[in-house]
């Protein structure tokens, strides 16, 4: 019962999965304070406060509501500009690359190649 444990812990997808997890949850505080401590600022500054949650339509807390919805833009704005373009033009880039390097060089007939073979034997002999 412990071999199974251990062979399932020892998957390559379950280490690449809580590795995932664990740079997931750090890049989300990351985006997370990009958000909070610069854009939100920005834009408050830019257009008045950016907080809504005094916005109430009676017992509704309408504003919160607002609140995360303009958050949820930001972030999303956030990663597409700053992560999801870059790597996309980085991409092109790189198939660019590989599309523009020259293709390999044709494989000689089978003549030339026993040619070789014999010229390697005789070097090898004398």
């Amino acid at each position: 019962m412990l071999k199974g444990f251990r062979d399932f812990i020892m998957r390559g997808n379950v280490v690449d999965l809580a590795v995932a997890v664990v740079i997931g949850g750090a890049f989300g505080q990351v985006v997370n304070s990009l958000v909070a401590d610069i854009l939100t600022p920005l834009i408050g500054a830019l257009g008045g406060a950016p907080d809504f949650s005094a916005i109430k339509l009676g017992p509704i807390a309408l504003g919160k509501f607002i609140n995360t919805v303009v958050n949820f833009l930001v972030v999303g704005a956030a990663i597409y500009f700053l992560i999801v373009v870059p790597m996309q033009e980085i991409e092109k880039r790189r198939k660019k690359a590989e599309e523009t390097a020259p293709p390999p060089p044709p494989e000689p007939p089978e003549e030339v190649k026993l040619l070789r073979e014999i010229l390697s034997e005789l070097r090898r002999k004398a």
